[in-house]
Order: structure tokens, then C-alpha cells, then sequence
């Protein structure tokens, strides 16, 4: 007994200690959309049905000036996960395939196995945010998009979660679980065929209710990254070009059903003719998959409210990308994928009711790199000394005692690059250049690299700088070479 009891001291010690008033932390829940628009908010645009998310904004803040560091999933996902660029925590691109682009299908388990998609994941030295909380006794949860590796080594248990129910890698087929006809759920450690023909959405929403069931009486962070709205990962190339979504839905957006059709269209890379959905249904598609979203975050809500925290439960809300097929991203310009604002400004709530004001909005410059050092702050953990974050606790920006102390942030993807600098947006793609003023300009149409010489050059001493730090930050798996 006596051993014991040393060995339970060490434990706590050496741990960082265990609150003995964890259970007056804040619950913890993040909502992570799948390529959602920006505009894409019922509270913004009737067509869209959200009451849920209309409801996290009424009870809390409209987030109108907030980013993610990369235009698509993967290293936005790892970003915000470890508070860190991509480029300095070494997941800076996806971990996927290009096979399927052209119609591929792998022929056994054993061939994807060996695949670029299966094997690569982020560097096992990054921190991640359940594995600062565990410091704290949260009991930690992901149901959804995981998205940064496959291998054992690489999946959520590993890196600080206690249960985890969700597909593995970028995207599947909301139905069958698959990616490009592979397998990718897992609950836990292992594959999971259990409720392989069932929609995904209602899936996370069933693990996340039974999350709370088992885990309201003490502080937890719930991570609910769905895969909702992004398109569906299927060789058939009339179901990949949108999302899916639940035929019982649609009746909810009658406008759009009567303009639904199909069209004929030619796909360059599978080099044939396809059934094409026109833009109508993309778009029906779309608002319905987010629909069956909303109510799933709605039975999140009400499960709060049952246990009687939901004011105790720190919530934030945001989508890793810009919109992509069948969205409106209106005022900005562009979509997922590209630096333009519309690929990296991303529609964010969040809510507190306990500490933060109420249906009120913010223009401050904020964005996902604080979620971490945020999340830090609210569970009482000091950040390891060895950890560079790039982002800060954004509590008091919330609150509203103090202007958000950023004033830039830098994205590279490949050859392009783009920074923000107060409110300035420079891009270099290729040997196109351009300098927006967005005070002026949200929608990116004046070009201004000639009417503003000293903008553009700050900006370009800046973007080398910020380049060059991260040339020379510790190196980290699996892309950056040493």
C-alpha cells in the first residue's frame, strides 16, 4: 500500500499535478464543420437552416475576423490541434492519394496499406491539445474526421484522447465509411464495421451524447469534427461531386428540390461522360448535409442542458477551410484551396454564457492558432517550455477587455504564399502578385500593388521573415527534410 501511495505522488508530480478543483473547470466542447461556407449561417442567410448554430450565437459571440492557417483539412486540423503553424509542426500538406483522382481503385487492403495516405501522419513530438488537458483530469472524446494518420502510432488514443469513434483519414462516403472503396472507421484502436450503411452524422451525434452520459460529472473536452459538408468520397463521380445527405432532409429547402436536375458532363481524368448533379441539387445537397449537422449539434445542446452545464461549457465553433463545392463564401472572394479570403476566413461562433457576452458579434483579428494557448488557459495548464505556440489566449479579446493582439498571420501552400498584415492581404501565387486593402476591400477585387508601394513591401519583408523562421524551427515529421 505504502508503494502505492509514493507511486501515485510521482505520478501526479511528474504529470504537472491533478487539479483538486478540476471539477469547477469549464467543459470543453469544439465543433469542427467540413469545408462550410461563410455565409453559410442561418442567422446570416435564410436559405440555410441552422437553429442550433443560431442558437450558440445567440448565446454567445459571432466570430466575423477569424482564420485557419491553410486553405484545406489536413494541416488546418493539425494547426489548431497543436497551436502551432503547419509549417513549424511538419504537417504542412495532405495526407492522400492521388490514385482515386483518376478513377483507381486499390485491389487489396494490403496495396492502400503501403500508400502515402496510410502511412504518413504528424510527427509524434507535437503536443496536442487532450494531451495538455489530461494535466487538468479532462477526460477527452473525438467522434468525426480525424485526419492525421492512420497508422496505430498516429490515431487519437496515442495522442491524448480516451475515446475516439471516426473515420481516420480526409473524407469518406457518409454511408458506407469508405474512402474510395477502403475502409476508414475505427473505434478506438481498431476497425469497426459495426454501422457500416448508417450516416455518418447520426453516428458522431450518438457517440458524442454518450460521451456526455458517462462523463458529465467531471470536466471534459468533447471534439466533434464532423465531415459534413464536405463532398463525399466515392469512385462514383455523380455521388463524389457533392455532399450526401438524408432524403428526409430535403424537404426542409423546397425551393431548391424543384430545380434539382442532372447534367452530362465530361471528366478529364476518368476520361468519360458522368451523370453530373447541376447546381441546385450540389447546393441542396449541401445546406441538407448541414441541416442533419445542426441537429445533431442541437442533441449536443440539449444534452448539456439536461446535466444543467451547458453555462459551465466553454463552446467554440468554426470550419477548417473555406467553402468548397455548393457553398457561399459572399462577401469573400474565392473558396477552399485558395489564399484568397474566401479559402481562409472561416464562419466561427462561440460561447460561453458563464463568462462571455451574449448575441453580440466581433470583428477582432483572431484565429485558430489561438484555440490551443485559449483552451490552456481555461483548464489552468501551463504550456511545456519547450512548445512555440503561434497563437495566444484569446479569453480577454472575448470579453472584450482588450483589442486582439494579432496582426498578422502567414499561410504557404506549395508555391503560393499569403499573408495578412493588419489589414492588408498580400498573395503570391506564382508570378501573380496582388495587395488588398480589407478594411476597404473584403471582397478582394482592388489590386493595389502599384497605388500602395510601401504596403507591398512591408509585406514581402514580413512574408520572408516569417519564412525564414520557420526554415529554421526544430524540424518535424513527415514532410520537412533533416
Amino acid at each position: 500500500m505504502y508503494k502505492y501511495i509514493i507511486a501515485m505522488w510521482f505520478l501526479c508530480f511528474f504529470n504537472g499535478g491533478l487539479h483538486s478543483d478540476s471539477k469547477d473547470l469549464p467543459n470543453i466542447l469544439l465543433i469542427v464543420s467540413d469545408d462550410q461556407g461563410y455565409s453559410d449561417l442561418g442567422f446570416l442567410n435564410s436559405e440555410v437552416k441552422t437553429p442550433y448554430l443560431n442558437d450558440i450565437a445567440q448565446r454567445g459571440i459571432h466570430l466575423k475576423n477569424f482564420y485557419v492557417t491553410w486553405p484545406a483539412c489536413t494541416p488546418s486540423r493539425g494547426s489548431f490541434l497543436t497551436g502551432r503553424y503547419p509549417q513549424r509542426n511538419g504537417t504542412y500538406d495532405m495526407f492522400r492519394n492521388e490514385a482515386p483522382d483518376f478513377g483507381y481503385r486499390y485491389q487489396s487492403r494490403d496495396e492502400y496499406e503501403i500508400s502515402w495516405e496510410f502511412i504518413g501522419g504528424m510527427d509524434e513530438r507535437e503536443v496536442l491539445i487532450p494531451e495538455f488537458l489530461k494535466k487538468s483530469n479532462y477526460r477527452n472524446g473525438i467522434f468525426g474526421k480525424w485526419d492525421l494518420g492512420s497508422l496505430k502510432r498516429y490515431l487519437p488514443l496515442q495522442r491524448g484522447f480516451d475515446d475516439f469513434y471516426g473515420f481516420v483519414n480526409s473524407s469518406v462516403d457518409y454511408y458506407t465509411h469508405e474512402r474510395y472503396g477502403v475502409h476508414a472507421m475505427y473505434r478506438n484502436n481498431q476497425q469497426s464495421y459495426e454501422d457500416q450503411g448508417q450516416y455518418t452524422t447520426d453516428l458522431f451525434e450518438r457517440e458524442a451524447l454518450r460521451f456526455i452520459d458517462q462523463n458529465h460529472k467531471q470536466p471534459f473536452f468533447l471534439f466533434l469534427p464532423f465531415n459534413a459538408p464536405h463532398n463525399a468520397s466515392n469512385l462514383e463521380l455523380k455521388i463524389r461531386s457533392a455532399p450526401q445527405a438524408k432524403e428526409e432532409d430535403f424537404k426542409h429547402f423546397s425551393e431548391l428540390l424543384k430545380k434539382t436536375d442532372t447534367k452530362i458532363k465530361f471528366n478529364k481524368r476518368y476520361k468519360k461522360e458522368y451523370e453530373s448533379p447541376n447546381d441546385e441539387m450540389k447546393r441542396l445537397l449541401y445546406l441538407a448535409s448541414i441541416y442533419r449537422m445542426d441537429q445533431a449539434i442541437g442533441s449536443v445542446l440539449k444534452r448539456l442542458e439536461k446535466y444543467q452545464i451547458r453555462d459551465n461549457t466553454f463552446i467554440l465553433f468554426f470550419s477548417d477551410n473555406g467553402g468548397g463545392s455548393g457553398s457561399n463564401n459572399l462577401p469573400l472572394k474565392g473558396k477552399k484551396g485558395k489564399m484568397f479570403e474566401g479559402g481562409v476566413r472561416v464562419p466561427a461562433l462561440v460561447s460561453y454564457p458563464k463568462v462571455l457576452p451574449q448575441g453580440t458579434s466581433s470583428n477582432e483579428f483572431l484565429s485558430s492558432l489561438e484555440v490551443l494557448p485559449t483552451l490552456l488557459s481555461l483548464a489552468k495548464v501551463k504550456n511545456k517550455e519547450n512548445v512555440i505556440l503561434d497563437g495566444f489566449n484569446m479569453l480577454p479579446v472575448l470579453k472584450g477587455e482588450k483589442p486582439s493582439p494579432r496582426d498578422r498571420i502567414f499561410w504557404k501552400r506549395r508555391q503560393t504564399k499569403a499573408m495578412r498584415f493588419q489589414n492588408y492581404k498580400y498573395i503570391e501565387d506564382g508570378s501573380k502578385v496582388y495587395l488588398y486593402n480589407l478594411e476597404k476591400d473584403i471582397s478582394e477585387k482592388n489590386n493595389l500593388i502599384f497605388q500602395e508601394p510601401e504596403a507591398l513591401k512591408s509585406c514581402q519583408i514580413f512574408l520572408q521573415q516569417w519564412i525564414q523562421e520557420m526554415n529554421e524551427a526544430e524540424p518535424r515529421g513527415p514532410f520537412k527534410n533533416y
